[in-house]
């Protein structure tokens, strides 16, 4: 995977808890286009890599902005972010990936939770400058917690974008049923946020016969799973037919690990897919983000940084 090294132009305080970077490329030279949705991988100082939707303009090659919430229950990752990257900083990063595309559509329903808003924003723009139809809407606990609403409220497309606060009055709450209660074949909804506020919208929009392809989601971290029933299960290598056991409270990933065994990863949650690995026989027990319905009912791939098994065996494409 191809990385570079970008400085921080600047650093912005854009709501109570979240901050946003603004990275242009070290050497000077352009950085690498990217498209509505896209994320880059950010290799942090403490050695973590985390994902972060780029939320500047696509088009634009001379800078990236990415914006992060200060999470109380950080693994390091957005903690390391707001402490130790500051206006100056050199950050390696990957090129842009891009999982939450947009699709041509008559029209698009962009709902934004929290920090969800980051690939919302570049998504609006994009939109905007095609002269598409589309609303947005953005749920935040408080005026305060919301970020970029003063680019929001200047932008060309501030008429299609619809704020609502849980603090504020019920008159001006997201109506999620009535917002979802007509669809049409012609709209796509793309949703972002954390996972109650996504999995909340998916399901009101299904119980409101939404069909599955036009329903569009990007997750920012997953939930925590109940793993007091674990058990052992191994895991068969391919290539050489050696089994390895993953005990119960351990992962796929880092066991083969220490067993010489090395899967590209990212974000260890699920979210990213970066870590992807073919199954050629047993039943995955899928705990990801990433995959849809129909790839987890083919179980031939499973995320290893996070699903287990069902079986007592799965044989791995390593």
């Amino acid at each position: 995977m191809s990385t570079f090294e970008v400085r921080v132009a600047r650093k912005t305080r854009e709501a109570e808890g979240i901050c946003s970077y603004e990275l242009v490329r070290a050497d000077g030279a352009p950085l690498p286009s990217f498209a509505a949705g896209a994320h880059v991988d950010v290799h942090l100082p403490n050695g973590l890599v985390r994902q972060y939707s780029l939320c500047n303009a696509p088009g634009e090659t001379h800078r990236y902005v990415i914006a992060v919430l200060r999470d109380a229950a950080s693994r390091g990752g957005s903690q390391a972010m707001h402490d130790d990257v500051d206006a100056g900083t050199v950050l390696t990063i990957g090129a842009p990936k891009n999982h939450f595309p947009l699709v041509d559509a008559a029209r698009s329903l962009l709902l934004a939770g929290g920090i969800g808003v980051t690939p919302i924003l570049a998504m609006s723009e994009t939109l905007a400058d095609n002269g598409a139809a589309f609303e947005m809407h953005y749920c935040a606990r408080a005026p305060e917690r919301a970020a970029f609403v003063e680019r929001l409220g200047a932008s060309r497309f501030a008429g299609q974008v619809h704020l609502h606060y849980d603090s504020g009055a019920e008159d001006q709450r997201l109506d999620l049923a009535a917002l979802l209660a007509a669809p049409a074949p012609d709209t796509h909804l793309y949703v972002c946020g954390p996972q109650g506020f996504i999995d909340h919208v998916l399901d009101s929009a299904r119980a409101h016969g939404w069909p599955a392809p036009q329903l569009h989601a990007e997750y920012f971290g997953a939930a925590a799973v109940d793993t007091g029933d674990d058990r052992p299960f191994d895991v068969q290598l391919a290539s050489s037919g050696k089994v390895v056991t993953i005990p119960a409270g351990r992962t796929v990933l880092k066991v083969l690990a220490e067993q010489g065994v090395d899967i590209p990863y990212s974000c260890e949650e699920g979210v990213c897919g970066t870590c992807l690995t073919r199954v050629l026989a047993g039943e995955p027990d899928h705990r990801d983000l990433y995959l849809t319905d129909e790839e987890r009912a083919a179980n031939d791939q499973f995320a290893p940084c996070c699903s287990r098994a069902r079986s007592p065996l799965l044989v791995l494409d390593l």
